[in-house]
């Protein structure tokens, strides 16, 4: 019975990501052919992006500027990740706070990502500090929001029924408070990797001497299309890589207690 009832889930599975390899290569096959009736140096097809990539990587220029980019990503992440979570939790439980640190929420939500970046460089210089920062203040806000409305949706039943049983601040904490903001935390967390690296990317282009970011600026300023696509492409699969291999997993456990 249930490998009858888990057989239409695999196959649902299956036919996803079947129609996820046709989609893709449909989108290959367009700009193959796009490229062809274009014939300028500025749309270059597939092959001629994958060749430049294989290039950047032998010569190791790829894999050095991924990773530290990616470097600058996790930093920016984590902190951001913490810094939200808690300034989330504390509105979500304290609504007087809430009410007050509101319209801060909403200002920073709304400041745009530029203006932090620069004012970052100006007050901290060009160091991986002001990079760093920047990047986190962006995501904060983002983080906070969404961890606030976890807080908010914390079920008074179960919380009474840990005060009953006497289960302490502790075992409340990880068996009741915890599994409920996990799926909000799992959101933000996807939505922050998303995010993060997109600006990085800008905080490179304006102030770092290595990473993806600044390479694309080297790129623009030369209008080498060819190497633009390549470390674009190159660290999309890495950012999807680490989403599949990590972020899914972790927002599947997060969500495995619920029916």
């Amino acid at each position: 019975m249930r490998q009858a009832a888990n057989a239409p889930a695999r196959g649902f599975r299956v036919g996803r990501l079947g129609w996820s390899l046709i989609s893709l290569l449909a989108l290959i096959a367009l700009w193959e052919v796009s490229a062809l009736i274009a014939q300028s140096r500025y749309l270059p097809g597939p092959l001629a992006v994958v060749e430049v990539m294989v290039r950047e990587a032998e010569a190791g220029e790829l894999w050095g500027n991924i990773a530290a980019t990616l470097t600058r990503v996790a930093f920016s992440f984590v902190i951001a990740m913490f810094i939200g979570s808690a300034i989330g939790v504390a509105l979500g439980r304290h609504p007087i706070a809430d009410r007050f640190f509101d319209a801060w929420l909403i200002f920073f939500l709304n400041l745009p990502a530029l203006v932090i970046i620069v004012l970052c460089y100006i007050w901290f210089g060009l160091t991986e500090v002001a990079a760093i920062t920047a990047v986190a203040i962006n995501k904060i806000p983002n983080v906070a929001v969404t961890m606030r409305e976890g807080a908010r949706s914390l079920s008074k039943d179960l919380s009474e029924m840990a005060h009953i049983y006497r289960f302490g601040r502790w075992k409340t904490l990880r068996h009741v408070t915890i599994p409920q903001l996990a799926p909000f935390f799992a959101a933000a967390s996807r939505s922050g990797l998303a995010l993060v690296w997109k600006i990085v990317l800008v905080v490179e282009a304006f102030g770092r001497s290595d990473g993806v970011g600044h390479q694309l600026n080297i790129a623009f300023q030369l209008f080498d299309v060819p190497m633009i696509l390549s470390y674009a492409l190159a660290f999309i699969v890495v950012v999807q890589i680490i989403e599949m291999a990590i972020l899914q997993p972790l927002i599947a456990r997060a969500n495995k207690w619920r029916r």
